[in-house]
């Protein structure tokens, strides 16, 4: 969600930046330039004023000599060509000597406008791209009321362009100040947004994952998203207090079950002993009786794994694996069935005990559906992140509708349902697994059986 909101924001104020930017460095160009036209106007104002007492019949006498010195001394400060010229178009003075009149274009426009007794308008806007653009201004000579010559100036622009880019630069550089602000701004405001949203679905995985007492911690954030965080923690509490009762009338109805069902068996032993010997009908009552001990014992195992905590520590699950081979290995022997094992020096993250007992379940499960002279096989790997204990067997395996659903409790192949089992053995593996951050997996073995995958975490839950 941040990685959307970002550039959403970023972009709405880039465009606002944007958008005052670029009036404001017309703005400051247009500025620039009518400072450079209203010193040239002053400077053409000057110069009418000392021409008008310039008369043709006066030749070279002492006024016309003073506007031509002025004249000079202007062109060679500032570099700025300016003459005084009659209305024909012959010069009263000018620097330089050989300037003339322009005879097109934007310079003989504002010559003729001159004539009419109005200064010339504004020059076209000179922008810093244009290179060798220059501003053109003129302004009448009045003597007596009559327009007898025109003060013309001709500048170059290389300075205002100079100043307009400066100036264009400063407001580029407190643009990219802003954005960088702006950025800030939206990373901040993003983050104090989407805070709460992290939180809430980090507890949320959580609580997927098993982690029932997860909640979210009061925090900062938009007031609906306060809302949200309590209403959530108000779910997890109810959802939290059903499956606790819940798993409490499992666990009181395994052991209250179990007292009634053992006086049951009891009573079936004493009645088998006034039947004849080798009864069918009263051994497949022992047999079923037997069997719903079993699921009872299953459920209370259930129950108490659902609700135990897991004790995690760092794990040498090669050894752990190890151990449970040797111990299933009479089994396997008296079965006629291969128990193997290929050892690593691998750790993780586990509770030793539930990685125990799942993996007694997995093994177990395995040699129950393994036939004499097949192989069962455990080995140990590790990939970085995760350790892996996988285990195959050589049976005769699942289909893929089959393998959807294993796992699940009470759930147990149709083509199986002879072999001794409740169906919750693989049920208290995950839940076991799962407490410890781990998971459990199921695939096809080739050529044929049965592949589980155990994984555990190599990184510290605290990390």
């Amino acid at each position: 969600m941040r990685a959307r909101l970002l550039p959403l924001l970023i972009v709405l104020m880039a465009g606002v930046l944007l958008a005052l930017g670029f009036p404001l460095a017309v703005s400051v160009a247009a500025a620039q330039q009518q400072r450079v036209v209203v010193d040239r106007i002053d400077d053409t104002v000057r110069f009418a004023a000392l021409a008008q007492f310039v008369t043709e019949s006066s030749g070279l006498d002492k006024r016309r000599s003073t506007l031509q010195e002025q004249l000079d001394r202007y062109h060679d400060t500032y570099g700025i060509r300016v003459g005084v010229y009659y209305r024909d178009g012959d010069a009263m003075a000018r620097a330089p000597e050989s300037w003339t009149v322009p005879q097109s274009g934007g310079g003989r426009e504002a010559f003729r406008e001159a004539l009419t007794g109005r200064r010339s308008q504004d020059p076209p806007q000179v922008w810093p791209w244009q290179q060798g653009g220059r501003l053109v201004v003129a302004s009448p000579v009045v003597r007596d009321g009559d327009v007898v010559a025109v003060v013309f100036t001709d500048s170059p622009t290389s300075q205002l362009r100079s100043r307009v880019l400066r100036s264009w630069l400063l407001i580029a550089a407190g643009e990219c100040a802003a954005m960088l602000l702006a950025v800030g701004a939206a990373f901040r405001l993003t983050g104090w947004v989407l805070g709460p949203v992290r939180i809430l679905d980090a507890a949320t995985h959580d609580i997927a994952t098993g982690q029932m007492n997860s909640r979210v911690a009061a925090g900062g954030g938009p007031p609906e998203l306060r809302r949200l965080a309590r209403s959530f923690n108000e779910m997890a509490d109810n959802v939290e207090e059903v499956l606790e009762q819940q798993r409490a009338f499992v666990a009181d109805a395994s052991h209250q079950l179990r007292n009634p069902l053992a006086a049951l068996l009891l009573r079936i032993e004493l009645l088998a002993l006034e039947l004849p010997v080798g009864n069918e009908e009263i051994a497949s009552v022992r047999t079923e009786g037997k069997r719903l001990a079993q699921v009872l014992d299953d459920l209370l195992d259930l129950a108490l794994a659902e609700h135990a905590a897991a004790d995690l520590r760092l794990t040498d699950i090669g050894e752990l694996a190890a151990e449970r081979v040797a111990a299933w290995r009479a089994l396997a022997d008296e079965k006629g069935v291969r128990l193997t094992e290929h050892r690593a020096a691998v750790t993780a993250w586990a509770d030793p005990v539930a990685l125990s007992s799942a993996l007694d379940a997995v093994i177990d499960n395995a040699l129950k559906f393994t036939p004499q002279g097949e192989e069962v096989t455990v080995s140990v790997a590790s990939n970085g992140e995760s350790s892996t204990i996988v285990i195959t067997d050589g049976g005769p395996g699942l289909t893929d509708e089959e393998l959807a659903r294993i796992g699940d409790r009470f759930w147990r192949s149709g083509r199986h349902q002879n072999v001794k089992g409740s169906g919750l053995g693989l049920s208290i593996s995950r839940v076991l697994l799962t407490a410890g951050g781990g998971s459990i997996a199921y695939a096809h073995h080739e050529p044929h059986g049965l592949r589980v995958s155990v994984t555990v975490p190599r990184t510290s839950p605290t990390a």
